[in-house]
């Protein structure tokens, strides 16, 4: 009998390239689960499936450090909370008292003010502290307040809140039966805008949210014009912002008149 032909030259390639493709898939287990781990440092909180999607290439590494936009403008330091300024004190009141003597001019002897300034009797002491403290970083400007503002501590901005919150809303302005205009009953849900009283409404107010009832028409309408131009942008997430670049100048003054209306 004669001896068996030798393997073919295909069998021996097939052969060497099963070889060959196990040598890899060795070398990638070896490099994925041992050597690349420990390169990554032992202090590294990323997974090791991810560590091993990253080197393949199926998802990017970030940066070490990402670019963190930031405004070009001062914005307001003031992180509200509904706990804010609860329960003050005798004491506090009866200094805010004092130091409310260098605001009577504009806003009253009794916090109503005669000079289309805003009316701080009874307002939320987490908006007046808010706006005491913007004004004093610059957040917010104005050339009569600025000067104000720029020695008081922050005891003596929680004691003047505190006065003003004390103060009764006093008002001899009759309740009007007018309905709320739309935009502030309704808000243009198809313009972004909410309805006004989901931030100013007397019982589902948002904290740090000023009081509107009774505050000067020309005071209203001006803020909110200031708002829509980015004049004053100390609001926190800029909704207020967003809201009055959207709203036309008839549902500002519309706006702006039956809030002034209310007693």
């Amino acid at each position: 009998m004669s001896e068996p032909a030798s393997a073919s030259p295909r069998t021996a390639w097939l052969a060497a390239s099963v070889t060959i493709t196990a040598a890899i898939a060795v070398a990638g287990i070896v490099i994925g689960f041992a050597v690349l781990p420990f390169s990554r440092g032992a202090g590294s909180s990323e997974s090791l499936w991810g560590a091993i999607c990253t080197a393949a290439g199926l998802l990017r590494q970030a940066p070490a450090s990402e670019p963190v936009a930031r405004a070009d403008y001062p914005t307001t330091r003031v992180e509200v909370v509904p706990q804010m300024l609860n329960g003050a004190s005798a004491q506090s009141v009866g200094r805010g008292a004092t130091l409310a003597l260098r605001c009577t001019m504009c806003h009253g002897a009794r916090g109503l003010s005669e000079a289309n300034s805003p009316n701080l009797a009874g307002q939320y002491p987490i908006s007046i502290y808010k706006q005491l403290a913007d004004f004093r970083t610059g957040a917010r400007t104005s050339a009569i307040m600025a000067p104000l503002v720029a020695d008081l501590s922050d005891e003596d901005m929680r004691d003047l809140a505190a006065y003003y919150a004390y103060l009764p809303r006093a008002s001899d302005r009759p309740a009007t039966p007018d309905a709320p205009p739309r935009i502030v009953e309704s808000g243009a849900p198809l313009r972004g805008i909410a309805p006004c009283g989901a931030c100013h409404g007397a019982i589902g107010g948002k904290a740090g949210a000023a009081w509107l009832e009774g505050q000067p028409v020309v005071y209203l309408s001006t803020q909110l014009r200031a708002f829509a131009s980015g004049e004053r942008r100390n609001d926190i997430g800029e909704q207020m912002r967003n809201v009055a670049r959207r709203m036309t100048p008839e549902e500002v003054e519309a706006a702006s008149k039956y809030y002034a209306d209310r007693p």
